[in-house]
């Protein structure tokens, strides 16, 4: 009789109860693994630095900004992109909550430095909401191995980017158009150009990224 034990992120060990050693399964055929996973080991430790980390790294991003009104252009959502897919659907998600909540705690971690409800229920306030979905969507597709494939990850990227825009424009809307939608779906055009190059540049990153992994194991 054997049981599976795991002994790490990227593979599934079978060991028998008497503790010999059996053959090595590849945890891709039982487990979605994202890029992190394949070269830091998971455990809860981690998954809470990996977390904050990308709490931080979107906070960094949301500060490099052109000043527009009522929304800047940031590198925030280059951030929920490659966040999303580095971390998978779960992590990525609480990363953007958890920045979303301490933003809105206090902490100055929005777009110049923003901070407070004031922000989440302001005209910005649908785009993070969206922040949390998107990362999920881009999260749960680099799951399925989309993320090691330039074309895919472009998709997924245009996916998350749909998913924040269809949260945030309508929220836009109520809050700086007197509701009128087409008013600003019109006025977030110029977005759409600036967002498009985050996504070429970010489904660039973990493909890359990816065979850069896939070389250092070739070589160990």
């Amino acid at each position: 009789m054997q049981k599976l034990q795991l002994v790490s992120t990227t593979t599934l060990q079978l060991r028998k109860h008497s503790g010999t050693k059996g053959p090595k399964v590849s945890i891709a055929q039982t487990k979605n693994v994202t890029i992190i996973d394949s070269v830091i080991s998971r455990s809860r430790a981690t998954d809470v630095v990996l977390v904050i980390t990308g709490v931080v790294l979107t906070a960094l991003a949301a500060q490099v900004q052109i000043p527009a009104v009522p929304v800047p252009f940031t590198l925030q959502t280059l951030a929920v992109l490659v966040i999303g897919a580095t971390l998978g659907s779960t992590r990525g998600a609480i990363t953007m909550g958890l920045y979303g909540l301490v933003g809105a705690l206090g902490l100055p971690v929005f777009a110049g430095g923003g901070s407070g409800f004031g922000v989440i229920f302001g005209a910005t306030g649908g785009f993070i909401l969206g922040f949390i979905f998107a990362a999920a969507l881009i999260g749960r597709l680099a799951e399925l191995n989309w993320s090691s494939d330039i074309a895919k990850m472009f998709v997924s990227y245009v996916l998350g980017s749909a998913v924040i825009y269809a949260i945030g424009v309508p929220v836009l809307a109520m809050v700086a158009f007197s509701s009128d939608l087409i008013a600003a779906s019109v006025y977030m055009l110029p977005y759409l150009i600036w967002d498009a190059v985050k996504a070429v540049a970010a489904a660039a990153l973990l493909p890359g990224a990816w065979a850069l992994v896939k070389k250092i194991q070739n070589k160990n």
